[in-house]
């Protein structure tokens, strides 16, 4: 698979195209929120959160470059993560989103998926969904590639979903992207 390869949801695909079509699916319909939108709509909030389009931009380039450089092969994440204080400043890429403009954001996001999609692809080139990262949880297990597949499934979905209640009380913007033709399977 080409790095650059933006894998479609099969209707009866295999578990790798599965996995990587409901993965860009998310990516999508995330960047489709978030899309289009100026200083003001990226730093709007639905009360009481403080949580912002801009703000979930930044966070998922994060967890991007976090899970799919650093937990998946011990790399350092890269700018501007390998510069911030976390135990000093946990939120920082919420806190500093406002920041950033709508174009830097969205760079820094396309950026990261960029950068995972070419660490997926050596994955699965190397060893497939069942490639173990790097990364090693406290009871000394290892993830492998198709659950952090499956976490940062989980990680667009929720966040998604605060995306599309914020962007609706901006403008309206409601549902999902449209659907893309699929070749068959």
């Amino acid at each position: 698979m080409d790095k650059n390869t933006v894998v479609e949801l099969p209707a009866a695909g295999g578990e790798v195209e599965t996995l990587l079509g409901v993965l860009e699916r998310n990516r999508r319909t995330f960047a489709w929120k978030c899309g289009g939108l100026d200083a003001a709509g990226m730093s709007a909030r639905l009360s009481p959160s403080t949580m912002t389009l801009g703000g979930l931009v930044k966070h998922l380039a994060l967890v991007e470059d976090d899970m799919f450089s650093h937990r998946l092969y011990g790399r350092d994440p890269g700018e501007p993560w390998n510069r911030i204080d976390w135990d000093s400043d946990p939120d920082w890429e919420w806190r500093t989103a406002a920041d950033d403009s709508p174009e830097e954001l969205m760079q820094l996001w396309e950026s990261a998926v960029q950068r995972s999609r070419a660490s997926i692809a050596e994955a699965l080139d190397n060893g497939g969904l069942g490639t173990v990262g790097y990364l090693v949880w406290p009871d000394g297990q290892s993830p492998n590639l198709r659950r952090m597949l499956a976490d940062m499934i989980e990680e667009y979905a929720r966040h998604t979903g605060h995306a599309d209640l914020i962007r609706e009380s901006i403008d309206g913007l409601v549902g999902e992207d449209a659907p893309r033709e699929v070749p068959a399977s």
